[in-house]
């Protein structure tokens, strides 16, 4: 559901205080300090390619790379805050996202009460029976291979997401691509992009605890390593409209990323180094033709902690926030902030998994979640990704 404040609540509240899932640090926290407190390690190099163009207008706006990977990321001034679909940097700044800080970024922004969606604006089923969310078994490798958690900086701190691995058409059996939920990368119409974008598959593999990961080596905690975010891509429906309440850009709340390892590798790929990746299916719209659908998730607002995988399987209904938007899948479950971006799995025509969809929103009495249909916008934004690293 989203994160920072524009997107760091806890699941979502319906209609005026619908928000998204997303975690970051809250109001409710006192005496919680506002900005992130890890400062960034020694640069190393770059590892991330950044187009002349883009150079010359960060160069505009006074942005040193040298200052920025040592710490200027921080300063999160609206002018200098990159919001166009164009504008996406993401140095990596190696061993910034250590154990304790992956560990602590999942402290949730307390939710807005409920609100009643009110009459029907366009196709919305009855409101589905809450889905107790379940403990994926660890280890998660085995269990859920393709999901995983984002990791990022925003204006209040560090947030998480929860994101997949996917299939690229351009690099079969060697993708770097993941799903997400816009709202993970990007905070919207009052917004840029985030700062410090980085995939863990698998994290806490073998479900650990809060206490049992605290001293937990980076390995323990990340044995596939950190990959990161060198290019971004959401909707501009979402980069113009979409907001922290009332499911403003909910239904183009999704993202692709293309990743790349933090301290390179052997040259394996992301989808070679877990093992696996899920098809995308951007056909599957008819609600009544699916028997159901898993969503996974990291959740991390009470009563969860952010550090262990759950699911909720659940037959969807449709959820409708206005007449010209597309209407929104919706099944019941209890997973709360932290979850956003988690992928949705159903049968795909060929009666294997595919991903479907991606959460995005859910009342704050966590007990259903909605996500968007992956319609033309999304396969556009997918195949753009893919076609930009096709030939690397």
């Amino acid at each position: 559901m989203r994160p920072m404040r524009p997107v760091t609540a806890v699941l979502c509240a319906v209609a005026l205080s619908l928000t998204a899932a997303a975690c970051g640090p809250g109001d409710d926290q006192a005496g919680g300090d506002a900005k992130p407190t890890v400062a960034a390690s020694s640069p190393g190099s770059d590892g991330i390619k950044i187009p002349d163009q883009l150079k010359d207008k960060l160069k505009e706006r006074g942005i040193d790379l040298d200052k920025w990977k040592g710490g200027a990321w921080k300063d999160w001034k609206k002018e200098d805050w990159l919001r166009e679909a164009e504008d996406y940097i993401n140095p990596i700044i190696e061993d910034l996202w250590d154990p304790d800080r992956m560990r602590d970024a999942q402290k949730p922004e307390r939710p807005g009460t409920d609100a009643d969606l009110g009459k029907d604006q366009g196709v919305t089923d009855p409101t589905p029976a809450a889905v107790p969310a379940k403990a994926v078994a660890p280890t998660y490798h085995q269990s859920v291979p393709e999901a995983g958690k984002v990791f990022f900086d925003g204006p209040e701190g560090s947030m998480v997401c929860s994101a997949t691995v996917v299939k690229d058409p351009a690099r079969p059996g060697k993708s770097n691509l993941v799903w997400t939920a816009g709202h993970c990368v990007h905070a919207g119409a009052k917004g840029g992009w985030y700062r410090n974008i980085a995939f863990v598959p698998s994290y806490n593999n073998g479900g650990k605890s809060q206490a049992a990961l605290k001293g937990a080596s980076r390995d323990q905690v990340a044995p596939y390593g950190v990959w990161w975010s060198d290019w971004a891509q959401t909707s501009n429906q979402w980069i113009t409209t979409g907001g922290p309440v009332g499911g403003a850009g909910a239904p183009y709340d999704f993202a692709v990323l293309h990743v790349t390892p933090e301290k390179g590798s052997s040259g394996k790929s992301l989808e070679e180094t877990v093992g696996s990746a899920l098809p995308v299916d951007f056909n599957a719209t008819a609600v009544p033709k699916i028997a159901k659908m898993t969503a996974t998730g990291y959740p991390a607002a009470a009563p969860f902690d952010g550090q262990k995988a759950f699911q909720c399987t659940d037959k969807p209904g449709r959820l409708s926030l206005n007449q010209t938007d597309p209407v929104m899948y919706r099944i019941g479950c209890t997973m709360t902030g932290g979850s956003s971006g988690g992928g949705w799995v159903a049968a795909g025509a060929d009666g294997k998994p595919a991903l479907v969809s991606n959460t995005s929103i859910g009342p704050a009495k966590a007990s259903w979640l909605a996500g968007p249909r992956l319609g033309p916008e999304a396969k556009g934004i997918f195949d753009a990704v893919s076609k930009k690293f096709a030939g690397r």
